[in-house]
């Protein structure tokens, strides 16, 4: 037997040789690695930091998620994965095999939680919804968190607490994330979105605070978006005139919880954010507005109105003078109660 074919023999064997290993490996991963069931059984993985890979193993195989607890060991052993496995928390099935729940966990694929923040919610609103979806544990941890003073100097907001900066939308976030990373991740959106605006650009942070203010007045007050510019602009109006605002809505924020109706007693609540006692603008804002309030803070609609009220079918009614406010009062909310 020549050089040539003891070679082309070698080839052969070795190759025979590792394609019987191949084989023999996928074999055993299945057998050893392989999907528990079908992935009708879930579960939750909690991974906290400090658990190490035979802790989590041990609570896989509790919950019937992996076939063999030595050979996921054996896989974060010759993947190296112990040092990537990221805290967090999983939803797995047992359709998964160990291959797939070891990528999962070392990918840091954590399940998400999904949150919608109405436009025009104020701070304890919010606080109250995610502590209604159990993602803070109360509503004063958010109002803390949203009252930092290092936040506050970070994004330059010039007040006690980012209300109004809280930008109103859908969020994903993972199970146990900080209250302070929330509270961060909306005050980003709402300078990306505000970025948008052209007038925007390059104000002060007072400057800005101003319109803010506003917009968020705006936003309690309006129904519909194309009111809303028309009551922007009202508001400049009556400020350019020295008139209060007498914002019903600058009252409703004296409540912890909106009232279904204000009455004559309620204007007359001694507060700086009370509008029919006080002229300008309120101390802070009122709520955190959405984008169409923000954009009719900017660009108002100018008109000779000063005075609006909320007529039956959810429109306002706009007017000049103070005897067409007070006759449409007639016309439209005083028979309600007669």
């Amino acid at each position: 037997m020549n050089f040539k074919k003891i070679l082309i023999y070698s080839g052969i064997l070795l190759g025979t040789l590792l394609l019987a290993a191949v084989t023999a490996f996928f074999i055993v991963d299945e057998w050893k690695g392989g999907a528990v069931g079908a992935g009708q059984t879930k579960m939750d993985l909690l991974v906290e930091s400090g658990d190490n890979p035979a802790k989590i193993v041990e609570t896989l195989s509790k919950h019937g998620m992996i076939k063999s607890s030595k050979y996921f060991l054996y896989l974060v052993r010759f993947t190296r994965s112990a040092g990537k496995i990221k805290q967090g928390l999983y939803e797995l099935n047992d359709g998964m095999d160990s291959r797939k729940i070891l990528q999962v966990i070392t990918e840091g694929k954590v399940k998400l939680v999904n949150f919608t923040i109405p436009e025009g919610y104020n701070n304890r609103q919010i606080g109250d919804l995610l502590t209604s979806k159990k993602i803070i544990s109360k509503r004063q941890d958010f109002l803390l968190a949203a009252s930092e003073p290092e936040l506050l100097r970070e994004f330059k907001i010039p007040a006690s607490s980012a209300e109004g900066y809280l930008f109103p939308e859908t969020y994903s976030i993972p199970i146990n994330f900080p209250v302070d990373k929330i509270v961060r991740m909306m005050i980003k959106r709402f300078y990306v979105r505000v970025a948008k605006i052209e007038k925007a650009k390059n104000l002060s942070p007072a400057e800005l605070h101003k319109f803010v203010i506003l917009a968020s007045v705006v936003e309690r007050e309006a129904k519909r978006n194309e009111e809303r510019p028309l009551m922007a602009g009202v508001f400049n109006n009556r400020l350019k005139r020295d008139m209060p605002l007498e914002s019903c809505a600058t009252i409703q924020y004296l409540f912890d919880k909106p009232h279904s109706r204000i009455y004559e007693k309620d204007l007359k609540i001694v507060s700086p954010y009370n509008t029919y006692l006080n002229k300008g603008f309120p101390p802070g804002p009122i709520s955190n507005p959405g984008f169409p309030a923000l954009e009719a803070a900017f660009y108002p609609k100018e008109t000779d109105y000063l005075f609006f009220l909320l007529k039956g079918d959810g429109y306002h009614y706009f007017a000049k003078s103070l005897k067409e406010h007070l006759e449409a009062k007639k016309k439209y909310i005083d028979v309600l109660y007669e």
